[in-house]
């Protein structure tokens, strides 16, 4: 089921429901309880309201859940007798429309479901980099990206002239007392030196957002310390790629696994629909008859 139509059918369904007397609220004297509500002649009961909280759930929640439906169910018959009263409608074409939403959402669910059950949600390796080196042009960068040490610290914090050698240097000790040392004084950092990261949040609210060209300063700096009156900030570029380079894969990994999984969930349903017709088709459950 196609997410956009769904959508398109969600919106339609206030106008359909308008045309269809099923959907029409009972009348005050077909019901032995008292209305929640009413817009014009139509009612809201309590039993209109059967399943829309779960049991168990607290008092308060459940009233702003009812309130806010409440609220919701005016302003919709409100629209809809708004509506009623400037546009003409036919009846026909709304009722081909309600079914066809009815139908749709239904199909939708189901399929859902099925595809809920019966989906292979894992991902190897190997289909990762097949699927990235097939599809390299539509992984060039639209920002540039990088791998490193960064570090801000409040002014007057201890141990600056330290804190340089240790964002610079990468030795198995250095990155443990930095680690011991931004837990304490750090306002934020980043450790992860293996971690491909977007250039722009790094810097982002540093005296660095004002460099006039980010490429060529990526090219020739791999160290910089920079302050203002509030803070120092440590950078270490590890490495780099600039925008409209082809991303590494490891910067695309989570988005290649996404598009696979949502190409086996369009045709898991698909080979649904399929199934379905072609056993249909085998029982003699459906006939197309010639009119002519």
């Amino acid at each position: 089921m196609n997410g956009l139509r769904l959508s398109k059918l969600l919106i339609l369904i206030p106008l359909i429901l308008l045309g269809c007397d099923f959907f029409k609220m009972k009348v005050p004297d077909e019901t032995g309880s008292m209305p929640l509500a009413r817009v014009y002649d139509q009612y809201l009961y309590p039993e209109d309201l059967e399943g829309l909280t779960k049991p168990g759930l607290a008092a308060g929640d459940s009233a702003e859940i009812t309130g806010r439906y409440i609220d919701n169910w005016i302003k919709q018959q409100l629209m809809l007798a708004e509506a009623a009263s400037n546009v003409t409608y036919n009846e026909a074409e709304l009722e081909r429309k309600l079914l066809d939403y009815k139908y749709s959402l239904m199909v939708y669910e189901y399929e859902k479901e099925f595809v809920r059950k019966n989906l292979d949600s894992q991902v190897s390796q190997q289909e990762v980099e097949a699927f990235y080196q097939k599809n390299l042009d539509n992984f060039q960068l639209k920002q540039n990206i990088i791998k490193c040490i960064y570090v801000k610290i409040p002014q007057g914090s201890p141990k600056t002239e330290r804190v340089a050698r240790w964002v610079k240097n990468h030795s198995a000790k250095e990155k443990e007392e930095l680690k011991s040392y931004t837990y304490r004084f750090a306002t934020s950092y980043n450790l992860e030196d293996t971690t491909w990261i977007n250039f722009e949040e790094i810097i982002m609210n540093t005296p660095l957002m004002s460099i006039p060209d980010k490429v060529q300063f990526l090219k020739k700096n791999k160290f910089i310390t920079n302050n203002d009156d509030d803070y120092i900030y440590y950078l270490s570029i590890l490495d780099y790629k600039i925008i409209d380079e082809i991303s590494p894969i490891d910067f695309v990994r989570d988005q290649i696994k996404n598009i696979i999984l949502n190409k086996r969930k369009v045709k898991l349903a698909q080979q649904l629909e399929q199934n379905i017709y072609k056993k249909a088709s085998k029982d003699n459950d459906f006939e197309i008859y010639n009119n002519d």
